[in-house]
């Protein structure tokens, strides 16, 4: 017969536990069912929404972050070239994600235990934009005993709000994206949603600060479409048989104000060729200076 745990040491960090209860057993998340995750349905797409043969991967199908529409080769603010990945329109306000620390050392994060995560794409508050929670555990706290959110608030357990953001946009297993600035290539990693198994992508390019709002800072992006009324379905206007486009950033990774958040300002395509940097940029004509907030990481 299995030893039970008293109850009073199992209500110090489970409140529901009752006399007789084994004590929490860890959870295998390899062994979990994995969660379904669709980014280009109705309710989770806006610019990359799946309809008819626009070739938009499928529902819970793997996504190659290295084929266009999900890649761009744009300018710096100086000119240079650079290269980002199209993570579609965001929401500035973050969603919770929840990491797990020894209460006995705030800064001891017990790596054994995968973060938490309460929505995926197209659900609820979801945002690639994450705010860190910190939960406070006992020393002798099981990893992977609490794999919800719902588990965690129920818990009793300290939950600190910090004011980091990460970047971590929830994508189907099997996703690859092969480009990480700094060099080397993306790596999913696995997170609980629900009890189930969950993966998304890192981008660590800069660290992220909540603003006073508890927002995610924002940066500006110009872009040019090959149709200025139609608009994103007609794609970037590139230079050329490449894909070179003249949409400029005016920040970069290293810089103060740098944030994969860009506040979208469409410019008239036929200022196409006198786009050079961030300064013509500014000058060219303006049609829209608020269209979208979209998630793109610079990666090269």
């Amino acid at each position: 017969m299995k030893k039970l745990v008293p109850v009073l040491v199992l209500a110090l960090f489970f409140t529901a536990c009752k006399k007789g209860q084994e004590p929490p057993k860890s959870k295998d998340i390899n062994k979990a069912p994995h969660a379904f995750v669709d980014r280009f349905s109705s309710t989770a797409g806006h610019l990359f929404v799946r309809a008819g043969d626009n070739g938009l991967p499928g529902a819970n199908k793997p996504i190659d972050m290295d084929m266009v529409p999900f890649i761009t080769n744009g300018l710096t603010a100086s000119g240079m070239h650079t290269t980002y990945y199209n993570f579609d329109v965001q929401s500035m306000h973050p969603d919770d994600i929840y990491v797990f620390f020894k209460k006995s050392n705030p800064t001891v994060e017990i790596t054994e235990q995968h973060h938490v995560i309460p929505s995926l794409p197209g659900e609820g508050d979801y945002s690639d934009f994450w705010r860190v929670n910190k939960v406070l555990v006992p020393d002798y706290y099981v990893p992977n005993t609490l794999t919800s959110e719902a588990e965690i608030k129920a818990s009793g357990l300290q939950i600190e709000k910090t004011n980091i953001i990460v970047n971590c946009p929830v994508v189907p297993f099997g996703s690859t994206a092969s480009l990480k600035f700094g060099g080397g290539s993306q790596q999913l990693v696995i997170c609980w949603y629900n009890d189930k198994a969950a993966a998304y992508f890192n981008f660590d390019e800069a660290p992220l600060t909540a603003d006073a709002m508890g927002d995610v800072p924002l940066a500006d992006i110009f872009v040019q479409f090959n149709d200025n009324a139609a608009g994103p379905s007609s794609g970037f206007k590139a230079e050329p048989a490449t894909t070179q486009t003249h949409n400029v950033i005016d920040s970069s990774p290293g810089d103060a104000d740098y944030s994969p958040l860009w506040q979208v300002h469409v410019i008239d395509n036929a200022d196409f060729w006198s786009v050079k940097d961030l300064m013509t940029a500014m000058n060219a004509t303006i049609l829209n200076p608020n269209a979208a907030l979209v998630n793109c990481p610079v990666v090269k």
